[in-house]
Formats: C-alpha cells, sequence, structure tokens
C-alpha cells in the first residue's frame, strides 16, 4: 500500500514536471490567445466588460458555469478568471491521461515513454490548439479524458467502488455539456460507445450489480445534464431574453447553415416579398444589421424559414449526400485533415494488428473456434465505431458546417477511444509490435512538429498584427470616454484578445454593429449606459456616436451602403471622416447633409 501510494505521489510529481515546462514553453515560444473573437466577447461578459458588471448570460456556455465565472470577476476582478478557466482544463485533461497512464505503465521505461508521448502530441500535434484557446476544442478535451478515464477503469470492482471511480468521468461530461453543449452532444457517442464496450467486456453481460454500477453512473451522468439544463432555462426565462433567444437561433440558422440567402443576390427578390428591404439586406450581409431595429426577432425568424424552405429545399438531398459521402472519404484518407486523421488510422491499424495477434494466440493455445469468436468479436467492434463514426460525420458533412475547431474535435475524441480500446484488449505477447507501433506513434508526432512549429509561428505573426489594431482601437475610444463608437463588424472579425489578459475594468465605450449579443438584453443594457436607444438613430443624431472601420474593408465595399440605409428611411446623411487610428482604421462620423 505505501509502495503504491509513493508510486501514485512520484507519478504527480513528474506529470506535473512535464505538463508545467510544456507550458512554460509555449507561453515564452508563442503566447496564449483566445482563438476566436467569439471567447473573447464570452469573457468580456462574464468579467462585466461589455455591460459594465459582470453577467453570466453569455450565450454560448450553459447559465450555471457562465455565473460561476462571473461570480469569480465579481469577487476579483483582476484575475483573468475565463482564460485561466480553459487553461486549466485543457492541460488538466492532459493531466488526467497522463495520471492514468503512468498508473497503468509499471516499468520505468514506460512512464517515461508515456511522458514523452503527452509532450509531443502537444506539441507536434495539438499545439494550434493549446497556444489557441477555444471553448468548443476544450470542451471535446474534456470529453476525450472522460473518455479514457472510463475506459481504463479497473476491473472487478465493487458498485460503490466503480461509481466513485468514475465521478471524474462524471464531472469532466458535465463540465463539458455545460462549456459547449453541442460539441458534447456530438462527442456524446463516443462515451456511449465506451460505455458499451465496457459493459459488455465483464462477463456475465447481465448482473445485478453491473445494472447498479452502469445505472448509477449513467444516472449521474443524466442528472448532471437535466439539472444543468433546467438552471439554464431559468436564467433565460425572462420575456426578453426568451425573444432574444428565437433571434439568435434564427440568425444561427441563416448565417451558420444558410448563408447564400443573404449573400447571394438570387433570394433578394424573395426577401422583399417577406418585407425584408434592400438596405436590411446588405446589413444582414455584412452583418452590420445592429444599425436597423427593424431586423428583429420576427424578421429574421421569416428569413430563417425562408432559408429552410427555399435554399435547403432547393438542394439535391441524393447529391448532397453522394457529395458529403465522397469528402467524407477523402478527408479521411487523405492530407487535407492529417495529422489528425492520421492518428485516428493509426488507432484503427493498431487495434487490428493486435486483435490478429490475440486470434493467433487464442488459437494456439486453446481453439480455433475460440480464436474465430474473439477475432469476429473484436473486429465487429471495431465496425460499429467506424459506423458510428461515420453516421457523426455525415451529419456535420451534409449540415454544411464543419469547421475545424469541430473535425479536430471528433478526430481526438475517436482516436483516444481507440488506445483505450487497444490497451483494454487481454494482455498477449506482442512486444516486438507494440514497440514498432510506438515506434511509428512517435515518428508521426515527431514528423507534425515541424509543421506544428511553422503553422503556429504564422498565426502568432497575424495575431500580433490584430492584437496591435486591436489595442489601438481600445486605446482611442478610452481616450474618448464622452463618445461611443460602433464597429464595422468584418473589420474587427480577425480580433482575439490574450488569454490572460484581464481587460478594462469598465464597461467599453464601443461595440461592434452585429455579432451574435447584439440586439439582447445585455447588449440594451450597454447601450442605454451610453443614453442610446437606437443604433441607427444616435448613430445618425447624436454627434457623440461614430463609426470605425477598416482601410481594407473601406476599400472592398465603400461606405455607400451606409448611406443608402439612411436614405431608405427617408433621411439624407453625409459620413465624414473624423480620426485616424493606426495605418489601419478611420472613425466616420455621420450627420446630415449640409
Amino acid at each position: 500500500m505505501k509502495q503504491n501510494r509513493k508510486r501514485k505521489y512520484t507519478n504527480c510529481i513528474w506529470l506535473l514536471a512535464v505538463m508545467g515546462i510544456s507550458a512554460l514553453l509555449m507561453g515564452l515560444c508563442f503566447d496564449f490567445y483566445f482563438d476566436l473573437n467569439d471567447d473573447t466577447m464570452m469573457r468580456d461578459i462574464m468579467a462585466g466588460i461589455y455591460s459594465g458588471r459582470p453577467d453570466g448570460h453569455n450565450m454560448q456556455t450553459l447559465y450555471p458555469l457562465g455565473a460561476l465565472l462571473a461570480l469569480c470577476y465579481r469577487v476579483c476582478g483582476v484575475i483573468p478568471w475565463y482564460g485561466v478557466f480553459l487553461f486549466l482544463c485543457q492541460f488538466g485533461s492532459f493531466y488526467l491521461v497522463g495520471i492514468r497512464l503512468l498508473d497503468l505503465f509499471r516499468k520505468v521505461g514506460e512512464r517515461i515513454f508515456a511522458l514523452a508521448a503527452l509532450f509531443l502530441f502537444q506539441w507536434g500535434i495539438w499545439l494550434i490548439h493549446m497556444v489557441n484557446t477555444q471553448y468548443t476544442i476544450t470542451c471535446a478535451m474534456l470529453s476525450a479524458a472522460a473518455v479514457f478515464w472510463f475506459m481504463t477503469t479497473p476491473e472487478r470492482l465493487s458498485v460503490r467502488e466503480f461509481v466513485l471511480k468514475n465521478v471524474p468521468t462524471v464531472l469532466l461530461l458535465v463540465l463539458a455539456f455545460q462549456l459547449r453543449p453541442e460539441m458534447l452532444l456530438l462527442t456524446l457517442p463516443f462515451a456511449g460507445f465506451a460505455g458499451w464496450f465496457l459493459w459488455w467486456e465483464e462477463k456475465p453481460a447481465f448482473t445485478p450489480d453491473k445494472l447498479k454500477k452502469y445505472g448509477l453512473t449513467a444516472g449521474l451522468l443524466l442528472f448532471g445534464f437535466l439539472l444543468s439544463v433546467v438552471i439554464d432555462l431559468a436564467a433565460y426565462g425572462s420575456a426578453e431574453w426568451r425573444d432574444f433567444r428565437r433571434f439568435f437561433d434564427a440568425r444561427t440558422t441563416v448565417y451558420d447553415f444558410y448563408p447564400d440567402v443573404v449573400t447571394q443576390d438570387a433570394y433578394g427578390g424573395g426577401l422583399l416579398e417577406l418585407g425584408v428591404s434592400s438596405s436590411q439586406q446588405t446589413l444582414l450581409c455584412n452583418y452590420n444589421f445592429g444599425l436597423d431595429e427593424g431586423i428583429d426577432t420576427k424578421m429574421m425568424e421569416k428569413t430563417a424559414d425562408y432559408a429552410v424552405d427555399v435554399v435547403g429545399g432547393g438542394r439535391n438531398f441524393a447529391a448532397v449526400f453522394k457529395d458529403s459521402l465522397f469528402r467524407y472519404v477523402y478527408r479521411t484518407l487523405h492530407k487535407e485533415d492529417g495529422p489528425y486523421n492520421f492518428l485516428v488510422i493509426f488507432g484503427y491499424a493498431a487495434n487490428i494488428i493486435a486483435i490478429v495477434i490475440l486470434y493467433k494466440k487464442t488459437k494456439d493455445e486453446y481453439s480455433d473456434e475460440l480464436g474465430k469468436r474473439r477475432l469476429l468479436w473484436r473486429l465487429s467492434q471495431l465496425v460499429l465505431l467506424a459506423l458510428m463514426r461515420t453516421a457523426i460525420w455525415m451529419f456535420i458533412l451534409m449540415r454544411g458546417r464543419d469547421p475545424e475547431r469541430i473535425t479536430h474535435s471528433l478526430y481526438l475524441v475517436e482516436f483516444v477511444l481507440l488506445a483505450a480500446m487497444l490497451w483494454r484488449l487481454p494482455r498477449v505477447d506482442w512486444r516486438v509490435p507494440a514497440r514498432i507501433m510506438a515506434a511509428l506513434f512517435v515518428l508521426l508526432m515527431t514528423v507534425s512538429l515541424m509543421g506544428s512549429l511553422t503553422t503556429v509561428s504564422a498565426d502568432r505573426s497575424r495575431r500580433k498584427e490584430a492584437q496591435r489594431d486591436w489595442e489601438a482601437i481600445d486605446s482611442y475610444c478610452a481616450g474618448q470616454s464622452d463618445n461611443f463608437y460602433f464597429e464595422d463588424v468584418y473589420s474587427t472579425v480577425a480580433f482575439s484578445g490574450k488569454l490572460f489578459s484581464v481587460g478594462r475594468g469598465s464597461c467599453a465605450n464601443y461595440d461592434i454593429a452585429g455579432g451574435w449579443i447584439c440586439k439582447s438584453p445585455l447588449y440594451r443594457e450597454k447601450l442605454s449606459r451610453f443614453g442610446i436607444v437606437s443604433a441607427g438613430d444616435a448613430l445618425a443624431e447624436d454627434g457623440r456616436v461614430f463609426f470605425i472601420m477598416s482601410e481594407e474593408e473601406k476599400n472592398a465595399r465603400g461606405l455607400d451602403w451606409l448611406g443608402d440605409f439612411y436614405e431608405e428611411k427617408g433621411r439624407k446623411v453625409e459620413i465624414r471622416e473624423s480620426g485616424k487610428i493606426n495605418e489601419n482604421y478611420r472613425v466616420y462620423q455621420v450627420g446630415r447633409s449640409r
């Protein structure tokens, strides 16, 4: 017992040292950023930078998690709680997987290899997602850690021991669900497969104790999900938030799944018949719909319904299925998604090799019939997993929503599940093949390392330039505290803050003229602090309200669209440049024509 405790204590120290060194090197070499401006906006809402007070209604996470982080900001606003939370979730996921690996490996050499593999995985495969943190990716990492922890549960435990051992599994999945429900639901089938796999591994399959083990664990998980949803529904239960959630869902339908309806002229006539004017169509196209109060929930829902019926209904399902299937097969087997898809291919290959070795060993020592049954059973598990992952991939591809933060997440969870399945195979004498596969695995990560470093270095240069622009805008607006500034959405879409930045301590006197929080109760609260009821009216009538746009977007789209918006409402306006921010941004004032 004392020896086991000493080994666990030693494992914790070594793993903390490796994770600490990895994090320190990442910070020194690249620094940590939020990957997208979505996370920056979530941070601003929970920290009180957006509306002037910390608030858990960030629309992306479920309310219990958002409220907890907002409370942390209320208690001590100088700590970057959201950044710290994501950082701990990501490195904590690696830590939990590492602890279980070190517990499984007994020999010193094996444990050193496990630590080296984790380090190489972070740097050779996952570096871009470690230094560019994104809540969707973080959700998948929590889910992957939960799957691995569950799959490596010790055998022959009592009901109480089994449930207690898997409390971390339940907590990880509930936390992932609160962080990004949609992503957790996409990875949940892998967790379900893990449960089915373990259920049938331990014979006999149906006993009172097994029903209690898996039933209680699943019950705790379901209870955590339901409680999270109930609290979230209650928090967004006011009439204002319910209306905005409808607007949010309709906006998501339009922009995420049927963007053609607002970007292609072919649908302009149909939108006009729905009551969406030409200038409103332009605002929807360039995302600055916050300027027009007429673009409300009713109009957005009409646009979404039209998009589903006309754009979606006009698609040839058979052609979409065929094209999606082709893309699925191509992406699985080619370098477009490398090295992530290669990891999964490696996982399937390693399992097949191990199964064949197990078959030969069983046939030689017991009987050919038993060997065949084991072979078919193990291969059928892989086939079932392949069919399940195919269904998930076809679902996202046919919907036309497959950004890297989703696809890379799916690859990660599937690879972790395959690795755990490999470990769960009965021990056989396959040391030579195991060493060969381990060498190939390390080689894959090492080869990917140079490409990973090059990609992150190039990305970091781009982010530093965008960060300078963002800091310049923030500084300019802070210096004109009596004014308010609306920003062109596409001019600021590349902005993302540093992970451990606190941000200004007061309500920022600027906001983008669209986006997913626009027209929410928080948005109204923010504008009311500056005496603004309608963004469009204030921009044209209040001399303290200005518009910021990048030179690049100005050259590409001009400003006629803004003048047309007011002209359609019967106002003649003149748009004048009133300031300059760095060499990349201009400040404009809209006033009546002289």
